[in-house]
């Protein structure tokens, strides 16, 4: 049995560590063993070991020594987060990424108009089967990877330091697209909803940098804060829309209640591929996960529980949603209302069904949404500075813990001020917030996430048929390989429609460009840190996972 206990002493911490092992008797056969050891300054630490004999304790040693900033170090950075996180704040911090409210009031209708069919909840329905494949080798390869990193960390134990190195730095600009996308829609739409009910005509710029400001002030405090807001989110948006799903169905819909949505045949009416492809956007933020791994309770457990009850939950929701939905404008006239009115079929279902009050309820709680998805993605953001300040791939101070708050609180500044920074410039060159940033940064977000989760996929397949972990051919081989070929599939559908996404083929191709200047500029420092960094190089996969892995270190 081991035991650790952590407690802030000015700015240093005192670490506690014990262990006891058991024989084959009643008791414990050689007592109590370890050391007390406490940060004096930085980098010095106080060594004293002890033995306890016969209910005794008494000092073994006394020492002084350089302290290890490394992962497996007893004042390892990321030992010392707050580890409050259960499964339920796990799942409320990924599913409020999703941002099931922005999902289904502005993408269910894209999944329908750009498919031209009557299968929307079918579409969930395959895109949640996807994602369920993939969570099946996700999870099962999560006790192999002991840090914060999420996807690059997978990528990089699977498919070694160099390509680890171009996931991360990819996914770092992937995650910060998305984030200032998500925050200049958010900025509009707030603008939109306070002129709308009174108030000024702020500039969105504005509206946007005081919600980034509140949700970096969240961020920079316990993640356990940004969990409760989240929740507090997740419940509203969660209860507004079973109220207009309710609704449709006890007033029978418009055309009666159906399972005809969800039958096969629907696949052979109109483009199913794209409103596959669309209905799989809206689940872009539960992957957040393992982002959390280091500030959660028995992490082993918690991370692979909380992703199954995010996607399968989220997948049943958007499911039943999309079904109550078409109901209630009627199959019949589904893709021509999808179509021609697509911003405000939702709140227009509301006030039919429901009540005009919760129609202008809605408009607002479209804006607590979105918050909460810029609050989930600033915290990824934040934990993806903080591993990778740890490694010391990027400055060691980006790994540097809040003595009060247990949080990587100087990451999560850096993020305010460059998202903030780079807002700044979109309003001085006159982009547009939504037909412009928005769209041309949530299109190249979309492609890289789902780039990076097949890679994941693929470092799954790969670390296991090396190793000899775990031989299930389930969990390890045939999901895993069932979710790459669905993945890569719709890799595929974005590419052939990235001019569609992010407005134009002269934008598709400087964003794509740039995002292989990303992967590109990650592989470049990884062989840079081995010709010059060899032990910090080889310190990208923790000795813990590298013992384990072997080959796949290279």
């Amino acid at each position: 049995m081991q035991a650790q206990h952590r407690k802030p002493w000015g700015n240093s911490y005192a670490v506690i560590q014990f262990t006891v092992t058991f024989g084959k008797g009643a008791g414990p056969t050689c007592g109590f063993r370890d050391a007390v050891q406490f940060r004096l300054v930085e980098g010095i630490a106080m060594t004293l070991s002890f033995y306890v004999q016969e209910g005794r304790m008494a000092i073994k040693d006394v020492k002084f020594e350089p302290v290890d900033a490394g992962p497996n170090s007893i004042l390892s950075p990321d030992r010392l987060l707050s580890r409050g996180l259960g499964v339920r704040s796990i799942v409320f911090m990924v599913v409020a990424g999703a941002a099931p409210m922005t999902a289904v009031v502005a993408g269910w209708p894209v999944v329908v108009s750009a498919s031209g069919s009557t299968g929307g909840p079918l579409f969930f329905l395959i895109a949640t089967a996807i994602l369920f494949l993939f969570a099946v080798g996700f999870t099962r390869m999560t006790p192999f990877v002991k840090n914060a990193g999420a996807f690059y960390s997978y990528i990089q134990t699977g498919l070694g330091r160099g390509v680890g190195m171009g996931a991360a730095t990819f996914a770092l600009g992937t995650y910060l697209l998305l984030f200032l996308a998500l925050c200049s829609y958010l900025g509009s739409a707030a603008q939109t909803t306070v002129h709308d009910l009174g108030g000024p005509d702020l500039p969105w710029w504005l509206c946007s940098l005081v919600l980034m400001a509140t949700c970096g002030a969240l961020a920079y405090r316990d993640v356990e804060l940004s969990a409760k807001v989240l929740g507090v989110v997740l419940v509203i948006e969660t209860v507004v829309l079973l109220a207009v799903n309710i609704g449709v169905i006890v007033h029978g819909g418009a055309e009666g209640l159906s399972g005809d949505s969800l039958s096969p045949a629907r696949l052979g009416e109109g483009v199913p591929p794209l409103g596959v492809m669309f209905a799989f956007f809206s689940f872009i933020g539960f992957e957040a996960t393992a982002v959390f791994r280091n500030e959660a309770r028995d992490p082993d457990r918690t991370i692979p529980r909380a992703t199954y009850i995010a996607v399968i939950g989220v997948g049943i929701f958007y499911t039943f949603t999309a079904w109550a939905l078409q109901a209630g404008v009627g199959s019949s006239q589904i893709v021509e209302a999808a179509t021609n009115d697509p911003t405000s079929i939702v709140v227009g279902l509301a006030g039919q069904y429901v009540s005009p009050l919760l129609a202008t309820l809605l408009q607002v709680f479209l804006i607590t949404s979105l918050f909460a998805c810029i609050l989930t993605f600033q915290n990824v953001l934040t934990r993806y500075l903080f591993t990778l300040g740890t490694q010391g791939v990027l400055p060691s101070g980006l790994g540097a813990i809040h003595p009060r708050h247990h949080a990587p609180s100087r990451a999560a500044l850096i993020v305010s001020v460059v998202a903030i920074a780079l807002l700044g410039v979109e309003a001085i060159i006159g982009l547009d917030p939504v037909t412009q940033a928005y769209t041309w940064f949530s299109g190249s977000a979309t492609l890289g996430i789902v780039v990076l989760m097949a890679l994941t996929s693929l470092a799954v397949i790969v670390f296991f048929r090396r190793n000899a972990h775990n031989k299930k051919v389930w969990g390890t081989l045939l999901a895993p390989a069932l979710a790459l070929l669905g993945l890569g599939g719709i890799v595929f559908l974005v590419l052939q429609n990235f001019g569609l996404l992010v407005g134009g083929d002269l934008a598709a191709g400087i964003l794509l460009a740039l995002m292989a200047a990303l992967f590109l500029g990650g592989v470049t420092t990884a062989l840079v840190m081995r010709s010059k960094r060899p032990a910090t190089y080889a310190a990208l996969i923790p000795a813990s996972s590298s013992s384990e892995e072997r080959s796949t270190a290279s």
